[in-house]
């Protein structure tokens, strides 16, 4: 397993804290971004995870930001990507097993480090279920085509 992971300056700590917890783990990662609290955009960087993961080149990804909402809205627009914003374990987990969620998104400003970690390893244990969940997803990706014409 390969995760992307990446911020825009209102995840930055938490972006940091989240490696921390990925090295002491041995969770294989990269970090793509962004190095500092100058301020960004964060559609670029939603973007630039949701293609790594589309690509095959990571397994998963994890964003952050002051809420988890915009990197959740924006990663949401690359086909192929089911992003949740979650900020419990509960989520977390219904996020993978029901919805096949290859990205993850949390918000700085919302949930402290110790949480957002308990989350991050919730999230990577789960499997997707498959069954009737795997029919609903599917759903998601005939939304896309009809929208998008097929994959991009």
């Amino acid at each position: 397993m390969k995760i992307a992971l990446a911020c825009d300056h209102g995840g930055f700590r938490l972006k940091n804290d989240i490696a921390g917890f990925f090295k002491e783990s041995g969770i294989a990662y990269s970090d793509l971004g962004t190095f500092s609290e100058d301020p960004v955009d964060y559609p670029d960087i939603a973007l630039k995870v949701a293609e790594a993961v589309q690509s095959g080149d990571f397994n998963q990804g994890v964003l952050c930001c002051g809420t988890g909402i915009g990197m959740a809205i924006a990663a949401n627009k690359a086909p192929g990507i089911r992003a949740a914003q979650c900020h419990d374990t509960f989520s977390a987990r219904a996020a993978r097993e029901h919805n096949d969620a290859n990205i993850l998104t949390m918000g700085e400003r919302v949930i402290g480090c110790g949480l957002a970690r308990d989350i991050v390893k919730v999230w990577l244990e789960a499997e997707f279920q498959g069954g009737r969940h795997a029919t609903r997803v599917n759903k998601i990706s005939l939304i896309e085509q009809k929208y998008y014409g097929g994959s991009r």
